[in-house]
């Protein structure tokens, strides 16, 4: 009987160690743990189809081209471990979205750095370049259509 006891009191403390050692994020864990126990199966025959487009944000579509351009480099430079520059690049795509001109002028800081980026991989270097290209062309018209200051060529 000791035995049993010493067991359940040792399972305690090493289930408090957990608790302990997440910190703040054990409470967001036991809410998601309360809300999976809560949830109901609905009758999802019964129920409307859920609508599956794609809700437009009201930007510009050359804005819209500018962040598609600026993710694809982003998720690029992140798979190849330049997080420094993909979060910077993602900080200017933020700024766009609230501030566009700031924003295209982050952007254009940030292409500054990517041309000092030197790959060596000769493969890798001509997918950066091609990725760059398309969103400097993409921030330059963009530039050009809020009629800001000339973006000037390297």
């Amino acid at each position: 009987m000791i035995e049993v006891l010493a067991g359940v009191v040792a399972g305690l403390l090493i289930v408090a160690g957990i608790v302990v050692m997440m910190g703040p994020n054990a409470k967001g864990l036991f809410n998601r743990i309360g809300m999976l126990r809560r949830r109901r199966p609905s009758l999802s025959v019964f129920q409307p189809a859920r609508s599956r487009e794609v809700v437009t944000t009201g930007l510009n579509p050359k804005t819209q081209r500018v962040l598609v351009a600026a993710s694809r480099l982003g998720n690029w430079l992140r798979a190849h471990n330049h997080e420094e520059v993909a979060r910077a690049l993602r900080s200017a795509a933020g700024r766009i979205t609230s501030d566009e001109p700031a924003g295209l002028y982050a952007m254009q800081t940030v292409l500054r750095r990517l041309r000092a980026l030197n790959l060596d991989d000769g493969g890798a270097q001509e997918r950066l370049k091609a990725l760059s290209n398309e969103l400097r062309d993409a921030v330059q018209d963009r530039f050009e259509q809020l009629e800001l200051l000339p973006f000037r060529r390297p």
